[in-house]
């Protein structure tokens, strides 16, 4: 017998689900989110599930937003079970599932009334986000701001009617500065380098396009703390809504599968306050930077490494893929002679311990990981990943042997067929541009470099351009098992 998820239901679940231990009628909100997918309810929104146990901080609930039509559907699941979510955390030895009640509403998708007026309500004092790597309408090639991004256009010509998250924001903030409401914090959680940078460029650069006055406010008066988040949270599918009915007796239409690590490091700026989330494992610091870098390079890095042959491998799952001889061994290779070598020192952190640790989590077999989910956005993530290393490979005069393969690799992904002659589903926002690219690249590899927005300088290094020639031309003619393999024997 299974048990639906729901607050009246909370005390007939099986006594092996663990259950808010706080009445969640004295939770009120205190943060906006947008972006409520699985990474948000694996890890903000469980820390503070932790803190609500506790006993304190009751005025820090969550309210889901968004924009996007997509996330209409999560929205209804949420709300049919009155925004609680089932965390289940696996590893090879452990399993154990909760429920958490941290979020108290999630304001339709789209609707921007609603949304500004929660903006505008001075109880809300921090605005979260996660939506994706490629959402800060950043140009690859600069690392900066893209104000001619037709979103961007379209909210600095009217920015009365935000379309985007940066407009609702901007819209909120010009609301409360108009009440003389002090400003809320915008808090990043992407995983994107130097984030509240990017955030607060991104904010601040929309706004000068139509009032370099309040962009000036806005850079002067709202904070936005850099953050480094992990916790390896795969997409929710039926197997996992079975496991969870079979393993734990819970029906819930949006479970969250994750590992039982998790990680926050997070800069102490905040305007209006925030959370004691040093209660509960949340690491405050000054300087988030090595924090991040580290871990940029060395998962973010290393999950591409392992993603591209493995997809064209026909690989199905991460932990999988660490089974194999040649994808382990590619990534030691490329870990301990060209990543690691472009990360510095890291505050009371033992560097290779960390590189384990990320090798054991990847070889997690219970998380049903997807080397698919591995492979999605390649454009907006290999600028931030793996070709900053590159860079920093070629300006030391370090080994690109490696981190050549893994763009040669990527490529020969995008050509849109593994090597079994399987196609692959389209898998980035630029999936049509890739595959034409990497179609022409198969004759002429420099047609992939060319990606002038992707790749930049790095992409006219003479050093880099032959290696990365020589290894797409070894793949077409030998595959990946054979240049993998090459590559481990030197």
């Amino acid at each position: 017998m299974t048990v639906r998820l729901s607050s009246s239901n909370l005390a007939k679940l099986p006594g092996s689900v663990a259950v808010p231990s706080y009445k969640r009628s004295e939770i009120s909100a205190g943060i906006l989110h947008f972006g409520v997918g699985n990474f948000h309810r694996s890890h903000q929104a469980v820390y503070l599930d932790d803190l609500f146990n506790l006993g304190g901080d009751h005025d820090w609930g969550i309210v889901g937003a968004g924009v996007l039509e997509g996330e209409k559907a999560g929205r209804q699941k949420l709300a049919e079970q009155d925004w609680l979510t089932t965390v289940v955390e696996q590893d090879a030895g452990h399993a154990a599932a909760r429920v958490t009640g941290a979020m108290v509403d999630f304001l339709v998708p789209g609707d921007t009334d609603a949304i500004v007026a929660k903006l505008a309500d001075p109880a809300i004092r921090i605005i979260s986000l996660t939506i994706t790597e490629g959402g800060y309408f950043i140009d690859p090639s600069t690392g900066r701001f893209n104000p001619q991004d037709p979103d961007i256009v379209t909210d600095a010509g009217d920015p009365d009617h935000p379309k985007t998250v940066f407009g609702l924001i901007l819209t909120g903030l010009r609301r409360r500065r108009e009440a003389e409401e002090k400003p809320f914090t915008v808090m990043c959680c992407d995983n994107i380098p130097h984030n509240g940078h990017v955030t607060m460029d991104t904010l601040c650069g929309l706004a000068e396009l139509y009032d370099p006055a309040f962009a000036s406010w806005v850079a002067d008066n709202v904070a936005f703390p850099n953050a480094m988040v992990d916790r390896i949270t795969p997409a929710t599918t039926d197997r996992e809504r079975e496991l969870l009915k079979q393993e734990f007796g819970v029906e819930d239409a949006w479970p969250v599968f994750c590992e039982p690590f998790k990680q926050w490091v997070l800069e102490d700026r905040f305007t209006l306050g925030r959370p004691a989330l040093e209660k509960v494992g949340v690491q405050f610091v000054e300087d988030v930077s090595p924090f991040e870098l580290m871990k940029i390079r060395i998962l973010n890095g290393g999950h591409a490494a392992i993603a591209y042959p493995a997809g064209l491998m026909d690989i199905h799952f991460v932990h999988e893929a660490m089974q194999h001889e040649l994808v382990r061994g590619y990534l030691e290779k490329l870990h301990l002679t060209e990543i690691m070598p472009t990360v510095p020192p890291v505050p009371d952190t033992d560097l290779e311990a960390y590189r384990q640790l990320i090798v054991q989590r990847f070889s997690n077999p219970k998380i049903g990981d997807t080397i698919r989910r591995l492979c999605l956005d390649g454009s907006n993530r290999q600028p931030k990943f793996i070709i900053p290393t590159i860079a920093d490979q070629l300006r030391d005069g370090g080994s690109i042997e490696g981190l050549a393969l893994e763009s040669a690799l990527w490529c020969r992904y995008c050509y849109g067929t593994t090597e079994s002659g399987a196609e692959i589903a389209p898998n980035d926002p630029n999936w049509d541009r890739l595959v034409a690219t990497s179609r022409s690249a198969k004759a002429d590899p420099a047609a992939w470099l060319g990606m002038e927005d992707i790749y930049g300088e790095v992409g006219r290094a003479p050093v880099f351009a032959e290696a990365f020639a020589r290894h797409l031309t070894a793949l077409w003619r030998n595959g990946t098992r054979t240049v993998l393999g090459r590559y481990l024997s030197g």
